[in-house]
């Protein structure tokens, strides 16, 4: 009977959803190419030179992105708000993460400083634009098709990426047959991965609109920010069902972290795939991720988000137990379609559970917390990976294993959620 229900909120038309899904399609070409697929393996090995401490400058670039877009972040959630700017910061968000992403072409072997500037500037841009573009989704879908509609844009999003890493490994083939080097090709990809980006997003910009209302016409001062955070924290903490979510989020983005970031270096360094194969094994996980997203995004809005999320959990802690073991590379492949599913459905998820439980008329500031908690995950969960590397002499296998901890987090928190009451809160 659910599926008869149209989940979209009144007045709000296909083709606005559709643009506002065409945003995931054009910024995932960014996570797929530069962080999970390519710059971050040719940043390990080539720049850095496979350096002892190569890992773990990756991961302190990220997290010193992450740290910036905390500290911004709060400004841009209550700035949106008050003044129905969504849109706006979007635009700027957007344009600042192709720009900083095709300046990425110009790094080459020995630019460290260089790529870990870039890499912080359009990864901070790339979040912003995350969060805000998820401050739309309780505008157009209804409370009981938010799961549906947050999984739409999830898989369109997978196959942007798709999309974008097909583009670039077609190019770092032409590349090799011709003799070229990654220091040769990988720049080109960042180049492909800036256009698609840019280009894919305009119908973003044509076809959504901004529908709420501003209200009021003064900005805000930082001062005025930082108290209003500290009234939106002291509020969430009478949320209870909200702040177990933002705890159960933290933990488990920790470890999708770890994935996004290290997977593509965990596949080099410790199964040998060359940046072909990565690529291509890259380009299967968002298959995985697509159906995922799309197949269990039906099956949340009527089994229940939360049940989904909790199968979803137990499947990534499966997921780096089998590459933990793996000692060939096909058992390496089953635990990278696994996180695929995992990836789309566990990421749908959460968004379309953030998105019930947020006041209305304080959404961006909700979601704005929400990217808090995923921000300081992306910290916290890469660079312990760089550290147990690092402190046990480049043992990744033995990273990878501690990522199923934070899974394991996640789940047991989740069980803190009770998404009714948390959904009567929120109304209220």
């Amino acid at each position: 009977m659910t599926d008869l229900v149209s989940p979209l909120n009144a007045g709000v038309r296909k083709r606005e959803v559709l643009g506002w899904a065409l945003y995931d399609f054009a910024n995932s070409g960014y996570t797929t190419v530069v962080l999970t697929a390519v710059f971050n393996a040719f940043f390990v090995g080539v720049v850095a030179g496979n350096q002892p401490w190569a890992t773990l400058a990756w991961t302190l670039a990220l997290a010193a992105s992450n740290l910036l877009l905390m500290m911004i972040m709060p400004l841009l959630g209550a700035q949106a708000d008050r003044h129905a700017s969504k849109k706006r910061w979007l635009g700027l968000s957007t344009g600042g993460c192709v720009l900083a992403t095709a300046a990425l072409a110009m790094v080459g072997p020995g630019d460290v400083a260089l790529a870990m500037l870039l890499i912080v500037l359009s990864n901070a841009f790339y979040s912003v634009g995350e969060s805000l573009t998820a401050a739309f989704l309780p505008e157009l879908a209804t409370a009981e098709g938010m799961g549906r509609v947050s999984g739409w844009a999830w898989s369109l999003g997978y196959f942007g990426g798709m999309l974008t890493l097909g583009l670039s490994l077609a190019h770092v083939l032409q590349a090799k047959a011709a003799g070229q080097t990654a220091a040769q090709f990988v720049p080109v990809t960042m180049l492909i991965t800036a256009g698609v980006y840019g280009l894919a997003a305009l119908p973003t910009f044509v076809l959504l609109r901004e529908r709420a209302v501003p209200r009021v016409h003064a900005g805000l001062a930082w001062a005025q920010v930082w108290q209003r955070q500290r009234e939106v924290w002291a509020a969430a903490r009478v949320h209870v069902d909200f702040v177990a979510l933002l705890q159960c989020t933290f933990a488990y983005q920790c470890g999708i972290s770890v994935v996004i970031a290290l997977a593509a270096v965990y596949a080099e360094q410790v199964l040998g795939f060359g940046q072909t194969e990565t690529m291509m094994l890259v380009f299967l996980v968002n298959i995985a991720a697509a159906a995922g997203a799309f197949v269990l995004g039906h099956l949340q809005d009527r089994f229940g988000h939360q049940r989904l999320l909790a199968t979803t959990l137990l499947g990534w802690i499966v997921m780096t137990v089998l590459a933990f073991l793996a000692r060939d590379r096909s058992l390496f492949w089953l635990a990278a379609v696994l996180a695929g599913l995992c990836m789309g459905s566990s990421q749908s998820a959460g968004r379309a559970m953030v998105g019930l439980l947020a006041p209305g008329g304080r959404v961006a500031e909700y979601f704005g917390l929400w990217t808090f908690a995923t921000r300081l995950a992306a910290i916290v969960g890469p660079v312990s990976y760089g550290l147990v590397v690092w402190l046990t002499a480049g043992q990744h296998r033995l990273a990878i294993l501690s990522t199923a901890l934070f899974f394991a987090a996640g789940w047991w928190r989740l069980r803190r959620v009770n998404l009714a009451r948390g959904r009567a809160v929120a109304l209220a």
